[in-house]
């Protein structure tokens, strides 16, 4: 059982509690952003012609009262296009089924696709591949967003092969259409396994009347050319014709209830509550990074009971390694402590990896590392092939990953802790959360001193004024690019999400994962550093 040594009533506690809370804000108001949609014209046309919004959408396809995980809420943060990219994805669980489910937004550029759309839309797919999840797209959009078509015609071909592959997994595709679904969008139900179409609402066409008119001089509207009723009746594309939006969703309900659908993987233990609040996470992380935070107090807030069985505690300090149980699933947790990684570090870590799979014990990594230490001893000591096998360790482990980036991630310490190029199953961050290939600070400085060498070999003065200048312009740049809201909406993570919902994510993505069965394990022992 871990005992927390948290002074909830100090001072260092209650001014870190405070800037979280005005980073939770900002990001409540980035949300909003996302749920308001193409805004409140848009939206009041849409509703005016009898019209369920996305969320709306979704809520009554979900069982009553169940959660909805929404993944990438902050696509496209920081670009040219709305936050959220035009589409809702999440997870959440139709008859009892847990279901990948995406829904266009057509208060939106009329659900167009744009690049961060694609993006998101590919994510989604690969979750639910990678867990084994049913998918179900409710659609309607119309089509590619044109202007940007050269980012989005050839790679978006992606989306349909997706959709076969998962139909080939045996994961069944679902497509309710709404509305329009036409060019490229009359794919998603073309290659879906079951297609319910709303009558007199659903328009699914490669071109619509003008375009046949253009390319064939042939007149037609869209009822005979792509209408939900001639889809039932004459191509064969419809298997159900809904009356109305309800009854398409009630329909959509109906399909994943046939599925009989049953996980494959491991079933949870009875939880138990951790002993020390959730909301006492929000006071933990420091406001200056630099700044060291025990991860055993993150542990004992989010882990069933509060009980964390700690994993060689003694050897390499700054990483915290162990064994608890969160939501009833046994997990593995990796945890940095001091922020850099050494090389005893490296090894503790390589050797925690392969006994996790070993017992077939899925990985939580727990982020807030500066990288890996540098230095002439430390590349002596053999800094970089302990740090090399760690992320070996980390790369090739066949067990399912969580990340959870909590303060800093720089460096190769985002690789060695599993960050988004390792393809965790998912990964979460911290409103305090940053990243970037290292500090602002630092990498401006690594900059200067360049800079300064080069003009000193060629023999010239060092303008120190300029120096100044583009150190500072530096700094700004990375910090902007480090925060969590411009990371997420390039969708490097899942979401960023409230301290307080932590246990509650993981549980969610936990279950998800268990649709799948085990991956097989690898076939060579476990290497003790």
């Amino acid at each position: 059982m871990i005992t927390s040594r948290l002074d909830t009533g100090g001072a260092e506690y209650l001014e870190r509690r405070v800037a979280m809370l005005a980073k939770l804000a900002d990001l409540d108001a980035e949300h909003a952003k996302a749920v308001a949609g193409g805004g409140e014209k848009y939206v009041d046309r849409h509703r005016k012609r009898g019209k369920l919004l996305a969320r709306g959408r979704i809520e009554l396809l979900i069982d009553p009262d169940s959660p909805f995980l929404e993944l990438s809420p902050l696509a496209a943060w920081g670009s040219d296009f709305p936050v959220g990219a035009s589409v809702v994805t999440g997870i959440g669980v139709i008859e009892g089924v847990e279901c990948v489910i995406t829904a266009s937004d057509p208060t939106v550029r009329g659900g167009a696709s744009n690049p961060w759309t694609l993006k998101k839309t590919l994510r989604a797919s690969e979750i639910a591949l990678r867990n084994r999840l049913p998918y179900v797209n409710l659609v309607e959009s119309g089509g590619a967003d044109l202007p940007t078509q050269k980012e989005i015609f050839i790679p978006g071909g992606r989306i349909f092969r997706e959709l076969t592959r998962l139909s080939a997994a045996g994961i069944p595709t679902i497509a309710l259409v709404f509305g329009n679904s036409t060019a490229g969008g009359a794919y998603v139900p073309g290659m879906s396994d079951y297609v319910v179409m709303v009558k007199e609402r659903a328009k699914v066409f490669l071109g619509g009347p003008p375009l046949v008119k253009m390319a064939t001089g042939e007149e037609s509207d869209d009822e005979s050319l792509g209408g939900a009723e001639m889809h039932a009746r004459t191509s064969g594309l419809a298997d159900y014709l809904a009356v109305d939006e309800h009854d398409a969703l009630r329909i959509g309900r109906n399909i994943v209830k046939s599925l009989r659908w049953r996980k494959l993987g491991a079933t949870p233990t009875t939880p138990h509550d951790p002993k020390y609040p959730a909301e006492e996470l929000l006071g933990i992380v420091p406001e200056d990074l630099k700044i060291p935070f025990d991860p055993r107090e993150v542990i004992a807030r989010i882990v069933d009971g509060s009980a964390f069985e700690e994993f060689k505690p003694l050897y390499g300090p700054s990483l915290v390694t162990g064994w608890a149980t969160l939501h009833g699933y046994p997990i593995g947790i990796l945890a940095n402590a001091r922020g850099v990684l050494f090389s005893e570090e490296s090894q503790k870590a390589t050797q925690f990896i392969q006994l996790a799979d070993q017992s077939r014990t899925p990985l939580l990594f727990l982020q807030n590392t500066t990288g890996y230490m540098v230095g002439k001893e430390y590349e002596q000591g053999g800094i970089i092939k302990h740090g090399a096998m760690m992320i070996n360790a980390v790369s090739n482990s066949s067990v399912p990953h969580l990340t959870v980036t909590m303060g800093a991630s720089y460096g190769a310490g985002n690789y060695g802790m599993c960050g988004r190029a390792y393809d965790p199953r998912f990964l979460f961050t911290w409103p305090s959360a940053k990243s970037a290939v290292m500090g602002p600070a630092q990498l401006a400085g690594v900059l200067s001193i360049v800079g300064r060498a080069s003009a000193q070999a060629r023999g010239l003065p060092y303008d120190e004024e300029q120096d100044a200048a583009m150190r500072a312009m530096v700094e700004a740049q990375i910090e902007a690019e480090s925060l969590p809201f411009f990371l997420s909406g390039r969708l490097y993570d899942d979401g960023v999400i409230d301290p307080r919902d932590t246990r509650t994510v993981l549980g969610l993505c936990l279950s998800a994962i268990n649709s799948a069965p085990e991956p097989e394990p690898q076939r060579y022992g476990v290497f003790r550093p």
